[in-house]
């Protein structure tokens, strides 16, 4: 998989994909994430990427040009399944879409940033815009990372226990149930007894109960 993000702050991403399971994974060579700057595909001799918008509204706005020439620019050496926008007002990322993009080859991330982007992007470039909130971030850069890491944990390799990754939170619409680990009891607080039972089944009866069970309490919505 190679993931390219765009952005006008590289700097806010480049330490994240050098730690943990994204280095990880770009060392085995499953990943390639490649950062680009905005900044060296204007035609601005100041670099600039951002402009007023039309109509005299508040704030600033990305201009199409930058971003056209960059996406245009990759588009050249290789087909991209995605080029997605995070924006607020974009489709609610969950699990299901990740498991989803975990199963492309390639795809664009672009970071809004500044009042929004130029409408045209939107309109003629994107193919997919995605929110991790109802809320307003200074920028694009935070989701892209939270997008990026959701994905590239899925994909095959990525992770030791591939099991563990299909056992998280929401893979089968439910929440996931307590986990516990050595000592058996600490401070008097005892882990449940099936659990330390061996009976395989129990087991796995006990935990759908319990995903279940906080489910409902949690997030009931997720039954619905």
């Amino acid at each position: 998989m190679r993931i390219d993000l765009l952005t006008v702050v590289p700097e806010l991403l480049e330490p994240f994909f050098n730690y943990s399971i994204m280095k990880r994974a770009r060392d085995k060579g499953l990943v390639e994430v490649h950062i680009h700057n905005l900044r060296d595909y204007t035609t601005s001799r100041h670099r600039k990427v951002d402009d007023y918008p039309f109509g005299g509204e508040a704030g600033m706005v990305m201009q199409i040009q930058p971003i056209d020439a960059c996406i245009s620019s990759l588009k050249k050496e290789r087909d991209y399944d995605e080029v997605i926008f995070t924006s607020p007002d974009g489709e609610q990322f969950s699990q299901p879409m990740a498991n989803t993009l975990s199963l492309l080859n390639n795809i664009i991330i672009l970071c809004g940033h500044y009042k929004g982007v130029d409408w045209r992007v939107r309109e003629h470039l994107i193919t997919k815009e995605i929110s991790i909130g109802d809320y307003v971030l200074t920028g694009g850069e935070l989701p892209a990372a939270v997008i990026a890491d959701a994905v590239v944990r899925l994909v095959p390799g990525v992770i030791g226990d591939e099991q563990s990754a299909l056992s998280d939170s929401f893979q089968d619409g439910l929440l996931a149930p307590p986990v516990y680990s050595r000592p058996a009891e600490y401070n008097g607080w005892r882990v449940p007894d099936i659990l330390l039972s061996g009976h395989e089944a129990k087991i796995a009866e006990w935990r759908y109960e319990q995903a279940l069970e906080r489910t409902r309490r949690l997030r009931p919505d997720l039954l619905e």
